[in-house]
């Protein structure tokens, strides 16, 4: 079983580590894959933004689950198309599945990260139904002082299936420029423009929020597969962490021309 658990990470890794080795820089070549083997169609809509902005290689790095606070009313994420159009249950009744993926894989992050070295860390809301989106408990207020007070906040997201659903991706935060780390995420992902939908509440309150991919087809059924599981999101985990390192790291290029200056 190990074996087979290795065997599947690997090649689940090869397209996102296809798109990394081309990103020494983490922000200067452009993403020309459209579909992905493992988290499908990536978003077209126009977007035109770059993330420039450098953050120190200590930047204290949030990691947010999307939909945490907001269960049982409006904003509660996607069911996926196995719960809503083939009568699956669930993966946990007291929350969307969408609410589901996104703490597995936003813990998967952390642990992956910390492994790493990075200052990175998780939130989870004590209650996954806050209606006031001002209580100071919310994803959206914990992001925010995140933001404030110089560190990185991304909230992880799956989209919605069918046509209501772009595909994977990364929103940018509104609240200040876009950054390195931003950048490097949306090479991997895929980007969305930068006021997508007019301005999302995450990014105006300086969270960025990664949308993984569309709750449906290949990624879904990967996900729900007990087989399959676990490699899926470790696979992510690694992804998501090593284009967040990219975007983290000072260039050696860039460390050794400014030491000779």
């Amino acid at each position: 079983m190990q074996k087979r658990r290795l065997a599947l990470i690997t090649a689940l890794n090869a397209a996102g580590m296809a798109a990394l080795a081309s990103l020494a820089t983490a922000a200067d070549t452009p993403h020309l894959l459209t579909v992905d083997p493992l988290t499908g169609v990536q978003a077209s809509k126009p977007a035109s933004w770059t993330g420039r902005r450098r953050h120190p290689s200590d930047v204290p790095i949030l990691v947010l689950a999307g939909h945490a606070d907001s269960q049982g009313i409006e904003g509660a994420g996607t069911s996926g198309a196995a719960v809503d159009r083939r009568g699956a249950p669930p993966m946990d009744p007291r929350m969307r599945d969408e609410l589901f993926w996104n703490r597995r894989v936003r813990d998967a992050v952390v642990a992956e990260g910390q492994a790493r070295g990075l200052n990175i860390s998780g939130y989870e809301p004590e209650r996954i139904s806050i209606p006031n989106p001002e209580d100071p408990d919310t994803n959206w207020s914990v992001g925010r002082r995140h933001h404030d007070s110089g560190g990185y906040a991304v909230e992880i997201h799956f989209d919605a299936y069918g046509k209501h659903g772009v595909g994977s991706g990364l929103i940018p935060n509104l609240r200040s420029p876009a950054t390195r780390i931003d950048e490097s995420l949306a090479l991997n992902f895929g980007r969305y423009p930068l006021r997508f939908r007019g301005g999302l509440g995450a990014p105006k309150r300086g969270i960025s929020i990664l949308e993984i991919g569309k709750l449906e087809g290949a990624l879904e059924a990967k996900l729900r597969d007990p087989i399959s599981r676990d490699a899926v999101i470790t696979a992510l985990a690694y992804r998501i962490v090593e284009a967040i390192q990219l975007g983290v790291d000072t260039p050696k290029a860039a460390a050794n021309d400014q030491s000779t200056a």
